[in-house]
């Protein structure tokens, strides 16, 4: 940590600064799917091109990323093998599971957030009229590889892709040359398919939890502050925060709060003993640690050095995705004991 950026603004990607990757998977030219733009905000995500532009590189124990999609752009289905969690920005999306995407699906809007297990087939489509955006959380410093669906491999061959062994991608239009002895990846074969868990729209629906039903989960710690509703989403129940599991409660080495702010609310000085990350879904959140102050808008992601002092203020409505590194983050530490109500 010590060779990382301190500076709050060096920690901060706005959403209007992102840099896309065109083309960083092999579905990135395939009818449907040829607008898509993917971004690795924190971590090397799970990108086959090996030019993506990494925003943070410094390992949280999770990575982030997003995906910005036109109206009927579609991410193709693929497995993940470590936990992906996805909050919508903009757009209406449409999560689509199994091989074939037939098994079940699944409608999300705006402050809306998916949990989608390892080993599950899934792919996405912006359906709404208008570009949207997901915002992505995936599991570990190393999230592993994509596993395709079949039918990826035949189609993305038409159009001049091929998935290497070691998981980069050779672009044959552009003239890609493979290095001497690495062979394509086979495609994902019946036996593989036959391992990947099937799940039916019950099943997903759990998986889910809506813009408006937030207020249901268990109070986390900042709640005991006027104005401020801290609910915890994802993880297990946690005793050192004293905070019941979310609604997705199963471990994912890390932890989602949505954090929502009326007129006035104030979280005072704190420190965190794991990596923190913010992410503006609504409003905006200004986020001050001694004279180092950012003002965060709808997209922007922020990362929080791990014992560095934050304090939070945000107007009415605000609304922020916080997650913690770990399966058991430790309590807030606050600097005024006085400043925190019992």
């Amino acid at each position: 940590m010590a060779s990382s950026p301190q500076s709050l603004a060096d920690r901060l990607v706005r959403y209007d600064a992102l840099v896309p990757c065109l083309n960083a998977f092999i579905d990135t030219r395939s009818p449907g799917s040829e607008a898509k733009e993917n971004f690795t905000i924190i971590g090397p995500g799970v990108s086959e091109n090996p030019d993506q532009h990494i925003h943070i590189a410094e390992p949280h124990g999770f990575n982030i990323g997003g995906a910005r999609q036109p109206p009927h752009c579609v991410n193709s289905q693929h497995s993940h093998e470590t936990a992906e969690v996805f909050v919508v920005l903009s757009g209406i999306w449409s999560f689509k599971l199994g091989e074939t995407g037939d098994d079940a699906r699944i409608e999300l809007r705006p402050g809306d957030i998916i949990s989608l297990p390892t080993n599950l087939f899934r792919g996405f489509e912006n359906i709404g009229t208008d570009p949207g955006f997901i915002w992505s959380v995936l599991g570990g410093d190393d999230p592993g590889r994509v596993l395709w669906a079949p039918y990826v491999f035949e189609m993305a061959s038409r159009f001049g892709l091929v998935l290497m062994e070691n998981g980069s991608l050779i672009d044959t239009v552009r003239g890609d040359v493979p290095p001497p002895g690495l062979k394509p990846m086979p495609p994902t074969d019946a036996a593989a398919v036959a391992r990947v868990q099937r799940f039916d729209a019950a099943a997903i629906a759990a998986c889910v939890v809506r813009a408006d039903a937030f207020d249901a989960l268990p109070a986390g710690p900042l709640s005991r502050f006027d104005g401020v509703a801290e609910v915890a989403v994802i993880g297990p129940a946690n005793d050192a925060e004293r905070i019941e599991a979310g609604q997705m409660a199963w471990p994912h080495g890390f932890h989602v709060r949505r954090i929502a702010f009326d007129a006035g609310g104030h979280v005072p000085d704190h420190r965190r003993a794991e990596p923190e990350v913010l992410f503006v879904q609504q409003g905006e959140l200004t986020v001050r640690s001694g004279d180092d102050v950012v003002t965060m808008a709808p997209g922007d992601t922020l990362t929080v050095p791990i014992g560095r002092t934050r304090s939070f203020a945000a107007g009415e409505g605000a609304v922020v995705f916080a997650v913690h590194g770990g399966d058991t983050p430790a309590a807030p530490e606050w600097i005024d004991q006085a400043a925190v109500v019992a």
